[in-house]
């Protein structure tokens, strides 16, 4: 009789323990996660924001932890819900505002267009990803992945496709920390070396008067047009000015230091709370991590070819590579535009030109999320209307061609 009785009692403590809860998925996630941590301290990809996701991730992950964001009265929980509630991104924006300086794209405007180029690589996806049987709003909030923003594609998810959150993130994320080893070999494939040597003038100096009137003019500008885009606009550009109208000096060390670095914190450890085997551990992962590649891949080709074209507008005067610094990578994106210029001349200083195509492709990344909420969201029509159309057209398309 002793003997039963304890058996029974450690095989109760047993059940209680998370090792008898271990299966496939729940390991499968926890390499995951190790991986994460791996690649953000051994390697050091992105370590500010993979080491909260890697550590949300395990933390949920492990048995009996009720700490998904999916708990109600867990800690994770009510982190997600400045996610749910779209609370952090926009602080994200405000900080990235607050540590942007815009003067390399007010001195030279032309490179606005570049950002702009480099979303193409969004509505490419927008269309395959729809051509692949995802909807019009899961293939949007896939598509944002190519503006390499990792706060405007978990609000873009959150709005239109939630239960893929943890997929688009995870890729949003992992793409931007992989600026430096994706972007190089599209770069040297797309230039010849005689138009990597370009050298740029030098850019023209900016008053401070003009680079506080742009934050104001571009949140009027862009929130009359795209009233959807006015979290994320709208909070960057404040940061902006706190940045640069000189009389908000503690507002502004604030939100480009203590503000960003809590929220980031909050941020990543609700996403990586929200990558469970049950969500994760899916075909459809496997599709967003590979459109996503897709979509960063002609995001940044886009960028190059109108930097080609640019280049011959204005008779070799702009340099192709700085249009790979369209995605909204800041300031990696520029930097990499940088070295592979530096590579084929070492005098050829190319990071300030950079930076004012990977500022644009801020702002341009954030309209683009406006653009798919204006035509998906739960204001949009219900009734298909001629944007829809045209992309489901273009799915049809891209079917027809690999699919038969």
């Amino acid at each position: 009789m002793d003997e039963i009785t304890i058996s029974s009692a450690f095989g109760k403590i047993f059940g209680m323990t998370g090792i008898g809860s271990l299966d496939f998925g729940v390991m499968t996630m926890l390499v995951i996660s190790l991986v994460f941590l791996y690649l953000a301290i051994a390697k050091g990809f992105e370590p500010l924001l993979l080491v909260p996701i890697g550590f949300g991730c395990l933390l949920a992950n492990l048995p009996h932890s009720y700490m998904t964001s999916s708990d109600p009265g867990g800690l994770f929980y009510y982190f997600y819900q400045g996610v749910k509630h779209e609370i952090w991104p926009p602080l994200i924006f405000l900080g990235v505002g607050a540590l942007t300086d815009f003067g390399p794209l007010l001195g030279n405007p032309i490179t606005l267009l570049l950002g702009a180029a480099a979303q193409i690589g969004v509505y490419i996806t927008l269309v395959i990803a729809v051509a692949l049987g995802f909807s019009l709003q899961q293939a949007a909030a896939i598509g944002i992945i190519g503006g390499a923003d990792g706060p405007t594609a978990i609000f873009l998810a959150n709005k239109l496709a939630p239960e893929l959150l943890g997929p688009i993130a995870v890729a949003a994320y992992s793409y931007m920390s992989l600026v430096p080893i994706i972007q190089p070999p599209i770069m040297k494939f797309m230039t010849t070396e005689e138009e990597r040597k370009i050298k740029m003038e030098q850019l023209k100096p900016v008053s401070q008067k003009v680079k506080i009137i742009f934050p104001i003019a571009v949140t009027v500008i862009c929130l009359l047009l795209l009233p959807a885009a006015s979290p994320l606009i709208g909070m960057l550009m404040l940061g902006n000015l706190f940045r640069e109208c000189g009389v908000t000096k503690r507002l502004h060390e604030t939100s480009e230091t203590h503000l960003i670095n809590i929220v980031t914190i909050l941020l990543a450890l609700a996403v990586g709370s929200s990558m469970t085997a049950e969500s994760f551990l899916r075909w459809e992962t496997v599709k967003i991590i590979t459109l996503g590649l897709f979509a960063f891949a002609s995001a940044t080709a886009g960028g190059i070819i109108l930097g080609k074209i640019l280049k011959t507008v204005t008779g070799g005067k702009v340099n192709p590579l700085i249009g790979s610094a369209g995605v909204s990578a800041v300031p990696m994106a520029a930097r990499v535009s940088q070295k592979v210029g530096a590579e084929a001349d070492p005098h050829n200083f190319l990071l300030m030109h950079a930076m004012g195509p990977n500022v644009a492709g801020v702002i341009g990344t954030a309209v683009a999320a406006g653009v798919m909420l204006a035509l998906f969201g739960q204001e949009a029509q219900m009734t298909p209307g001629h944007a829809e159309l045209i992309i489901q057209y273009g799915a049809d398309f891209v079917r027809s061609i690999f699919f038969g």
